[in-house]
């Protein structure tokens, strides 16, 4: 199986000529053309980089009306959340989120998570508001600081805390706790759903790697980790052209003690995150919170039977393991 480049998850590679084949010098080793998928890439992340900036953020699709604030309950991290608290009847489900590049821009899937929170989602990403309306591009995405898998569950501590005092007091919904991320932060939110309140887990364009490199995260990883899972797991995958597509496909052969499923749509490794309301994987993802979180049967009909949702979706295409009815 193809070992995925660590410079796909943001992790710098230096090589000496030295360590070149047959003591070639860099300056002297042939130049390789790039491939179409690597062109490809470079030129949506361009575009998709752009677009994270100039899109205004939304309210999202759902009944309540979302905002993103820093919130001095939760210090170091951006929130998502309906923007009024009384009009929320039901307590707020939490969802943890782990940013992409395991980078420190708490506002890098803003459109998303929106998405989720004006379905009544109580959502917590690391880091500060560094991209999109009132923010500065800088030259590097990587200018923006690290978050690690402490500062994803460092999201829940603080929403134990903040649901004993305050504008949150008894709104915060601690039963019903996920966790999401995406690439480097799809590892991080893997790693986080070890923790026993963890109840439903979301990977989006992640898997880990098959040699153990912890590209970006700064800590170990390894396919042992998953192990850890107590609670079935949704990864969702750009296909063959997502840099992430194998080493999830491969998670998804490895996985044996928990239902799994993968559904993968060919849009590579950015997903959908910069569209209108997070796009088609924000509905995907709220399918599969509301069915593991609320055991909604209409959500889980998406995912489960011959004839389930994403079954007969022609975008899409699922990959099932110890699922009911699956």
């Amino acid at each position: 199986m193809r070992v995925i480049p660590a410079a796909a998850f943001g992790l710098a590679l230096s090589v000496s000529a030295a360590s070149l084949p047959g003591a070639l010098q860099a300056q002297d080793a042939p130049k390789k053309a790039p491939l179409p998928g690597d062109i490809a890439l470079r030129e949506d992340s361009a575009k998709q980089r752009s677009l994270k900036w100039s899109l205004p953020d939304n309210p999202g699709s759902g009944p309540y009306a979302a905002i993103k604030a820093v919130d001095p309950a939760f210090p170091d991290h951006v929130i998502y959340r309906p923007k009024s608290l009384a009009s929320v009847k039901r307590k707020l489900p939490v969802l943890l989120w782990g940013n992409g590049g395991c980078r420190g821009d708490g506002a890098s899937a803003r459109l998303f998570l929106e998405e989720m929170a004006s379905h009544g989602f109580l959502v917590i990403a690391p880091g500060k508001i560094l991209s999109g309306p009132g923010t500065l591009m800088p030259a590097d995405d990587k200018d923006m600081g690290k978050s690690s898998k402490a500062d994803v569950l460092a999201g829940l501590n603080l929403a134990e805390k903040a649901n004993e005092a305050g504008v949150y007091k008894g709104r915060i919904d601690l039963a019903r706790v996920a966790v999401a991320g995406t690439s480097c932060g799809g590892l991080q939110a893997l790693q986080t759903a070890a923790d026993k309140r963890i109840k439903a887990v979301i990977g989006l364009h992640t898997g880990f790697f098959n040699d153990d490199r912890a590209p970006n995260t700064g800590e170990a990883t390894s396919k042992e980790q998953l192990k850890a899972l107590h609670t079935p797991v949704l990864y969702i995958l750009g296909g063959p052209r997502d840099i992430a597509y194998e080493n999830g496909m491969d998670d998804l052969m490895r996985i044996d003690h928990v239902p799994v499923v993968v559904a993968s749509h060919p849009v590579g490794h950015l997903g959908t995150f910069n569209q209108t309301n997070g796009g088609s994987e924000a509905q995907v993802s709220l399918n599969w919170l509301n069915w593991q979180l609320y055991g909604d049967g209409k959500a889980g009909a998406q995912f489960i039977g011959k004839d389930c949702g994403l079954c007969r979706d022609k975008e899409w295409v699922l990959e099932r393991k110890k699922l009911p009815n699956g």
